[in-house]
């Protein structure tokens, strides 16, 4: 039923929730205006509702039930901005079942537990918006769902983790090493305490899966795809890659291949003349090819207060909408089981690219054709080669740059080269993307 003014309830009032109100508050004549109906906060979920916040808050806002909140029948839209997947889960749950439309930026909820999110949001009637789950202030899901809609999504390349981004460009900026840009990282906020999920690549895989099943039209779980993290890179690695004309990048690549899509998260190296290359510090892009738009890019700010905040707001408002009007809420086809297309994932054996690899050898003749032979038996050919001075007595780095060759052919090739008797440390294997 039509609404004068739309009933707003928040769980959590961190970094984000803070930001959050802080819009609703600085705003609130001109969203009514543009709405024709007021946004008020009815209530806001808090751990500790004794600390002190970084926003005013009319008294008995704030509340320790969460529960409760989420129940409430002056309650209209439920922002969840706690995280996690555990007790957000089930929060969400149980507002979509009590009629709530549901605003989230929790990426990890969306990208393992979509389809039982969506299902209860399709019963009961209401939607689930989640814009702030991928690239924080970027608006890529809305330009994903509405803005490139008349377009069969070709390829998505994006740069979505500002913590890795970060420490990248300060290792090939500065020439840091990962541990001391990772610390800097971590004292400026940029990482948490335990950076795994960050660095280990599973941020991004959850965004990815999130952005590549609004591309696709299917349901793309996180679990399913290949996901390699930052953490194994070394400042070698950085300083060949310039060498070469590279800038390594932790990208997550969609791309659509015939009946399925390849989705996959790892370090890459791109050109360094490339936009993406260009990328730096905690900033995030998004590279989406279309069928008809062809190549299109969006950049911005990819986390912090108001960004982040920025895209929750803009959800509120399209929520608001919906409650102000009475219309129907809308479900993306991906998680609509009666929309969503049978579409499966590639296996990452099946993916073709060009590598970088990095060897240490023993420091004597023949090993370069020893390895030469490996890789032409794997149909493996070599385009460049860097061989630089001994790092130590009996060994020496061998640098080599392949042609396009199969990924299943390319681990077969490394394992062979692991088990010669010249070499001397594990191999470094890093994927090369050249048309960005």
């Amino acid at each position: 039923m039509p609404s004068d003014n739309v009933r707003v309830g928040i769980i959590g009032l961190g970094t984000v929730g803070t930001g959050v109100v802080k819009i609703l508050q600085r705003r609130a004549a001109s969203l009514e205006t543009q709405l024709g109906a007021r946004i008020e906060v009815r209530g806001i979920a808090v751990r500790d509702v004794t600390k002190t916040r970084g926003v005013e808050t009319t008294p008995g806002t704030l509340t320790a039930d969460a529960g409760e909140l989420v129940r409430r029948d002056d309650i209209d839209i439920v922002v969840e901005l706690m995280g996690g997947t555990g007790a957000a889960k089930g929060f969400v749950l149980d507002a979509l079942r009590h009629g709530k439309h549901v605003v989230t930026a929790n990426k990890a909820l969306i990208a393992l537990e979509g389809k039982d999110v969506f299902d209860a949001a399709h019963e009961n009637g209401v939607g689930v918006y989640l814009e702030a789950s991928v690239a924080g202030g970027i608006p890529i899901v809305r330009s994903l769902h509405e803005g490139l809609a008349a377009n069969e999504i070709e390829s998505i390349y994006g740069i979505l983790n500002g913590t890795c981004n970060y420490i990248l460009t300060q290792m090939s900026a500065h020439g840091q090493a990962y541990d001391t840009a990772l610390a800097k990282a971590q004292e400026l906020g940029y990482a948490e305490a335990d950076p795994t999920v960050d660095v280990g690549g599973h941020d991004t895989a959850h965004k990815l899966a999130i952005l590549s099943s609004l591309a696709y039209g299917f349901n793309v779980d996180s679990d399913q795809l290949f996901c390699e993290g930052i953490d194994g890179l070394e400042i070698a690695d950085i300083e060949y890659a310039r060498e070469l004309g590279y800038t390594i990048k932790l990208l997550g690549i969609s791309q659509r291949s015939g009946d399925g899509v390849s989705v996959r998260v790892h370090p890459t190296m791109i050109p360094d003349t490339s936009v993406l290359a260009n990328v730096n510090d905690a900033f995030n892009a998004v590279a989406v090819v279309g069928d008809a738009v062809g190549p299109t890019l969006y950049y911005g700010q990819g986390a912090g207060e108001l960004p982040t905040a920025s895209a929750v707001v803009a959800d509120i408002i399209d929520a608001a909408r919906v409650v102000v009007t009475g219309s129907p809420a809308e479900i993306p086809s991906c998680w609509d089981p009666n929309r969503a297309k049978a579409m499966a994932i590639d296996p990452m054996d099946s993916c073709e690219s060009r590598y970088y690899l990095r060897l240490q050898v023993e420091d004597r003749p023949g090993v370069l054709a020893d390895i030469g032979a490996i890789l032409g038996r794997h149909a493996i050919s070599m385009s460049a080669v860097i061989q630089k001075a001994p790092h130590c007595e009996d060994s020496v780095p061998l640098v080599l740059l392949t042609h396009r060759a199969l990924e299943a052919n390319l681990q077969a090739a490394l394992r062979e080269i692991s088990d010669l008797p010249c070499t001397r440390q594990p191999n470094v294997c890093i994927r090369v993307e050249t048309d960005l």
